[in-house]
């Protein structure tokens, strides 16, 4: 019985993370060959400070592409 964890930077909605449990879930089950009803997968949400990509958090990178609004 396969057990999956999925590390996801926090923002996304319950619909988005739905939808890609249930996906990991159903290639999991296809790509080894095994009842779904196997596979366990969990979510864990990580806040977008405590993710570091390329020398900057998820929150700057955030911030960065918001754009800025002018006088």
């Amino acid at each position: 019985m396969p057990f999956i964890q999925v590390n996801l930077g926090a923002g996304r909605t319950a619909e988005q993370k739905d939808a890609l449990i249930r996906a990991v879930s159903a290639a999991a089950a296809e790509a080894i060959s095994v009842p779904e009803a196997s596979v366990r997968v969990w979510l864990v949400e990580v806040p977008a400070t405590e993710v570091l990509v390329g020398g900057r958090t998820l929150a700057e990178k955030q911030a960065a592409a918001v754009p800025q609004s002018r006088p």
